[in-house]
């Protein structure tokens, strides 16, 4: 079964907004997907392939395609 439950990390601990109908001691495996780190990498490609595909060489191969 998965699951997927939003938590806030406070002073070591996740913090789940309402119990989990899980039995207690119950084995699960966690995996931690950081916003912040997110939107930095997206950022980041967001800027290389703006210069990759904005850049006066593609015009030349643009007016290619047009002949």
């Amino acid at each position: 079964m998965t699951t997927t439950v939003d938590a806030i990390y406070e002073q070591g601990k996740l913090l789940l907004p309402r119990p989990l109908s899980l039995p207690e001691k119950s084995h699960v495996r966690v995996t931690i997907e950081s916003d912040p780190e997110r939107e930095a990498w997206l950022k980041l490609s967001e800027e290389n392939l703006t210069k990759t595909w904005n850049n006066p060489d593609d015009d030349v191969f643009n007016e290619l395609l047009a002949k």
